[in-house]
C-alpha cells in the first residue's frame, strides 16, 4: 500500500459550502469593487492586478471604468481570473477584519484536519481563490483559526486546476512524488488532472445525486469517510 504523506484540498464544495462563496463572498466583493478600485487604484499592488486584468481581456488601453465593468462581468460569470481573484481577496480581507462574516466550514472538517496533522500528514490548499484569500478564509473560519494547520497554499498562479501540469508543479513544490499525495475536490475534471499527474484522488459528493456505476475516483460524503 502506497503511503500518503500529504493532502491537498480544494475549498468550495470540499471543505466548505459553495453557497457561502456564491451567496456571501461574491456579492460582498461585487457591491464594493467599484469604490475599492476608485479609492485604491494608486496602490502598486492594485495597479498591478488592474493591469493584468486589462492584459487578460486584450485591452491595451482601457479607462478605469472599463476595467471596473469588466471585473463586475467576470464576477457574474465566476471567471477563474487570477487578477480578479487577487482583487476580490483584498476586498474580502476588509470584510473578514470588520467581522461582517466568517468562512463556512463543514462540521467535521476542522477536527479531521487536526487529526491528520497530528498523524504527521502535511496539509495544503489548492483553490482558484488567491493565496491571500485562502489564508484569510481559514484564519477567519467558523471553526476558529485553522490557517496554522496548512504547510502551504496554491492558486491559479500555479496553473489552471483542470490541467495536469499544475499538479506536477504542486508535487515539485511540496517536494514529494505524486504517488504520495492525495488531492480532494468536488470537481471530477480537477481530479482527472490530478490523477493523470500521479496523485491519489478523492471525490467529495456531499449532496445526494446520481453517481456513475463505476466512478473514476473514490467517492466520499464527508471528510470522516476519508482514510489516507
Amino acid at each position: 500500500m502506497i503511503e500518503i504523506r500529504a493532502i491537498v484540498t480544494d475549498i468550495e464544495g470540499t471543505t466548505s459550502s459553495i453557497d457561502f462563496v456564491r451567496d456571501v463572498l461574491f456579492p460582498y466583493a461585487r457591491k464594493r469593487l467599484p469604490a475599492f478600485v476608485e479609492t485604491h487604484s494608486t496602490k502598486p499592488e492594485v495597479q498591478h492586478w488592474l493591469h493584468e486584468a486589462a492584459m487578460e481581456a486584450g485591452l491595451a488601453e482601457a479607462r478605469r471604468q472599463d476595467i471596473i465593468e469588466l471585473l463586475l462581468q467576470w464576477i457574474d460569470q465566476d471567471r477563474k481570473s487570477t487578477a480578479l481573484k487577487a482583487l476580490q481577496g483584498m476586498i474580502w480581507k476588509d470584510g473578514y477584519e470588520a467581522g461582517d462574516y466568517r468562512a463556512h466550514i463543514y462540521p467535521e472538517v476542522a477536527a479531521r484536519l487536526r487529526d491528520w496533522r497530528a498523524d504527521g500528514l502535511r496539509l495544503y490548499v489548492y483553490s482558484s481563490g488567491s493565496v491571500p484569500a485562502q489564508q484569510l478564509f481559514f484564519h477567519h473560519s467558523e471553526a476558529g483559526d485553522l490557517s496554522a494547520l496548512f504547510a502551504g497554499y496554491f492558486d491559479t498562479e500555479t496553473g489552471p486546476k483542470r490541467e495536469t501540469e499544475s499538479y506536477r508543479r504542486i508535487a515539485e513544490a511540496i517536494g514529494e512524488e505524486p504517488r504520495h499525495l492525495l488531492f480532494l475536490s468536488d470537481i471530477v475534471e480537477e481530479l482527472d488532472a490530478a490523477r493523470a499527474a500521479g496523485f491519489h484522488t478523492g471525490w467529495l459528493v456531499r449532496a445526494p445525486q446520481d453517481l456513475p456505476e463505476s466512478p473514476r475516483h473514490p467517492v466520499y460524503r464527508d471528510f470522516d469517510a476519508i482514510t489516507p
